[in-house]
């Protein structure tokens, strides 16, 4: 070789290593700097009362209104606008998208979901909610300027409750879905007439035209189905069937393919419009075949269209999937985002999410205060608008805006560990729950529990604070104790009899979405966007606890899960009026024992269950697993002729604890566990969180005097229920939760209980037609929660402590950020 050439050889060998060492250097400070990443955002994060936690992404946060649903861009990118639309305050919100400053905010009086601005930006539509009206607003001065509406009928409760809008601006229309007439109505921009409308059969979402302006796609979020209707004769071309609750739509720039997210299926479907049918399905959740759970509701392109995200709101992440060769699509990761992310865009490469319940949970000291409703301006439906310094759970938790770089794949790694950090489900969980060898609830599902027999009583609405705040023995506010140990001597002496929990959280934050979490762990798309309107006094109708289809999980509830594991199931009261609400409840239901019904006796109901019991007893047919309802702590507030709250809530008491008595002396007790819970903790105040309640568990298993201060859930305590009876969790968040096997020992105890008789009156009945007299009469109290619950909890509070009286405030709150250390120490604690 020549002396030349090898000194090339070597000169290209060092130049070689050279680039190595640079590559090999660089590489170590990503890694450095991916790792400094990591630490910065674990160290911020946030446990949420549901046992998941937070670690919100992003460079920039702006503060908005509770429950954000919808964030849209005007056609250059100038503006971005936000519709809210949760319990509290409605607004739409304006922002400059260069800045990413604020520059309006415009209360309105009802809004929902729709919302879409005319291709010169000067105009910017809204959904006047049950108003029935579309809101307009000009663009003056980087301001929302109020001008005039679309009127599509009278205000609620005509049933029409506009949700999607898209533009025709050649044409000059207006197309509009509605979800309580569900319909279609098209609208003439230039003189602000509905021109006409037809029947789509089912509940609306979204509505988007084709790039062609000749078809129109409707997503049916009723209908499991995207329906294409000829632009201009609004005549169906076709119906292509998609998964449960299909929301948000979104076309590729050549019109050739739709997306559509379907929320009650972990999945969104990717349509070929030549074909006119789905032809490849992205499962967005974070491990293969999940349980519901993951709820996507939101969709958004990157600029070049080679990346879809999708918002996953119940698992507080984006999921982001390569989409450049259509039905090969992959999946590249997930970005954390706050708490349950509604609407997202992609703006100057970066991403824009609304995070509908905002970045934590907390406290509630400023809950139901006797004197602030004294003020005439606090009375009327809309009453809860006006009242600022209130903290009632349904208008709590305060949307957010993150905008968030576009991670490179690095940074998506980080992002993605993350996630599933922050997740507590895994595919392993399924099948192998947390507990210990030996005891009486099994770890593995279909492995047999000496316990034969469960019991699963539902109450209403009461928070830890309010019935044993002044239990010593547990992390209660005595001064926060409206109902003591007087008035309820039951539930004290089985939490100290038996088990005290004084670290359960409920999932829900009303009785709307509270029945599906206690019966399904789980309230889809539909509920959690619907509650909120009722609940804040704008109209709607309840339509849970079986009510709507399109309320319902989409497996079903616990009885269903029951039919298909061949598990015998009785209903009492639950889910049954007069006559079961649910199909899978026909003939497993007791017929003598009465629902919902403030104006009858829970003790009654106690003694209608008793005889049913004995006979099932008698012939051996007592079922697995029976479901209760006794509802009265609920109480009819100050209404003249009904139970005092003492009155009404001691009848509770005593038919729980009548309840455990007559099954502790009955001949299958030592084979029987009784699980006690609040569907929500909606009327009052804690000084732990606003989700924190009571919730006891009796039998022959459980433990006796013991404190257990293990964080359990609504869906923890459905999933030892589903350990004992051999099913499969129903969601992910059952399937996440800790079981409560920490309450049970391995050797049985049989001593029977004994109910204690009450320090009140369960016969008094309120006599004052005063000012609460008055204003609980203005309530419908025929349902749950058909009222406005933070007056209807003042009512309660003055009723019990005199109308003079002041409800001391808490002052701290449980669920803050917490370290990575502190959170690995917590975990070896449970």
């Amino acid at each position: 070789m020549k002396p030349s050439t090898k000194s090339s050889l070597f000169l290209c060998l060092v130049g070689a290593f050279l680039l190595l060492e640079n590559s090999c250097q660089r590489q170590s400070r990503a890694t450095s700097e991916s790792a400094q990443f990591y630490q910065m955002l674990t160290s911020k994060r946030i446990k949420l009362p549901n046992g998941w936690s937070l670690t919100p992404a992003g460079n920039k946060s702006l503060s908005l209104n509770d429950l954000p649903l919808n964030l849209v861009i005007s056609s250059s990118g100038k503006y971005a606008a936000v519709t809210n639309n949760g319990q509290k305050t409605h607004s739409i919100t304006l922002i400059d998208a260069a800045t990413q400053q604020i520059l309006d905010d415009v209360v309105v009086p009802k809004a929902y979901y729709g919302l879409t601005f005319s291709a010169d930006e000067k105009t910017l539509y809204a959904s006047g909610g049950n108003d029935n009206k579309i809101l307009i607003f000009q663009l003056q001065n980087n301001k929302l300027k109020t001008d005039g509406e679309i009127v599509l009928g009278k205000p609620w409760p005509e049933k029409i409750g506009p949700v999607g809008l898209c533009i025709d601006e050649a044409q000059q229309k207006l197309f509009v879905v509605t979800k309580e007439n569900n319909s279609l109505y098209v609208c003439d921009l230039k003189t602000r007439k509905v021109l006409k409308n037809i029947s789509l059969g089912f509940k609306g979402y979204a509505c988007q035209l084709s790039q062609d302006k000749k078809q129109l796609f409707v997503s049916l979020w009723e209908g499991s189905g995207v329906r294409i209707l000829n632009a201009e004769t609004l005549q169906t071309v076709v119906d292509i069937p998609t998964a449960k609750n299909p929301n948000d739509l979104l076309q590729t720039r050549d019109g050739k393919f739709l997306y559509v997210a379907c929320g009650n299926d972990n999945t969104v479907m990717m349509i070929d419009l030549a074909k006119q049918q789905v032809v490849e399905t992205l499962n967005a959740s974070l491990y293969p075949n999940a349980p519901v759970g993951s709820t996507p509701n939101a969709l958004a392109l990157t600029p070049d269209e080679s990346k879809l995200l999708i918002a996953n709101a119940d698992n507080n992440c984006i999921a982001v999937f390569n989409v450049a060769e259509k039905g090969k699509s992959r999946s590249l990761g997930f970005v954390p985002t706050g708490w349950y992310p509604t609407s997202l865009k992609v703006i100057n490469n970066q991403i824009w999410v609304t995070n509908g319940k905002g970045y934590s949970s907390s406290a509630n000291p400023k809950g139901p205060n006797p004197n602030r409703s004294k003020s005439p301006q606090y009375k009327g439906a809309n009453a809860e608008a006006n009242r600022d310094e209130t903290q009632y759970i349904g208008g709590l938790f305060k949307g957010t805006l993150s905008i968030i770089d576009f991670p490179d794949e690095e940074i998506l790694g980080v992002y993605s560990k993350l996630v599933y950090e922050n997740t507590p489900y895994t595919k392993n969980k399924e099948t192998l729950a947390e507990g210990e060898a030996g005891n009486p609830i099994p770890m593995k599902v279909g492995e047999v529990s000496p316990i034969k027999y469960v019991f699963y009583i539902i109450k209403e609405n009461r928070t830890y604070d309010q019935i044993l705040g002044d239990m010593k023995e547990g992390n209660g506010d005595a001064a926060l104790c409206l109902f003591p140990e007087k008035v309820t001597p039951n539930q004290h002496a089985l939490a100290r009899e038996f088990v005290l929990l004084d670290n359960f959280y409920v999932d829900a934050e009303v009785s709307a979405d509270g029945h599906n979490w206690s019966s399904a762990a789980y309230a889809n798309d539909y509920v959690e966007k619907n509650w909120v309107t009722s609940y804040g006094g704008r109209g709607g109708t309840y339509d849970y606890e079986g009510q709507k289809e399109i309320a319902y999980p989409r497996d079903g509830f616990i009885w269903d899960h029951c039919k298909r594991a061949n598990v015998s199931y009785r209903s009492y009261g639950w889910f049954v009026d007069d006559k079961p609400t649910i199909p899978v409840l026909e003939g497993h239901f007791a017929p003598n024992f009465k629902g919902y019904n403030l104006g009858y006796m829970d003790i009654d109901r106690e003694k209608a269950w008793e005889k049913d019991f004995d006979e099932l007893v008698k012939n051996n047919a007592v079922p697995r697993l029976n479901t209760v309802r006794m509802g009265n702590d609920h109480t009819s507030g100050a209404r003249v002729g009904y139970p005092t709250p003492d009155a009404a809530v001691a009848d509770n008491d005593l038919a729980v604890g009548r309840f455990v008595e007559h099954l502790s002396k009955s001949p299958i007790w030592k084979e029987s566990v009784v699980f006690i819970l609040e569907d929500d903790a909606q009327n009052g105040p804690d000084h732990v969180d606003a989700h924190r309640s009571i919730a006891f568990v009796a039998g022959g298993y459980v433990k006796r005097g013991f404190v257990d201060h293990t964080m359990y859930s609504t869906s923890g305590m459905l999933r030892t229920i589903e350990l004992i009876l051999g099913l499969k969790p129903m969601s992910q968040y059952d399937a996440a939760a800790v079981p409560m096997w920490r309450c049970f020992q391995k050797t049985p105890n049989t001593a029977p209980f004994q109910a204690k008789e009450p320090g009140v009156d369960l016969n008094e009945k309120n006599v004052a037609a005063n000012y609460n007299h008055r204003r609980t009469l203005q309530f419908d109290l025929s349902k749950p929660d058909a009222i406005d619950d933070l007056i209807f909890s003042e009512i309660v509070w003055q009723t019990v402590r005199g109308e003079k009286s002041k409800m001391p405030a808490p002052v701290r709150g449980a669920f803050v950020k917490l370290k990575e250390k502190e959170e690995e120490e917590e975990g070896d604690d449970d």
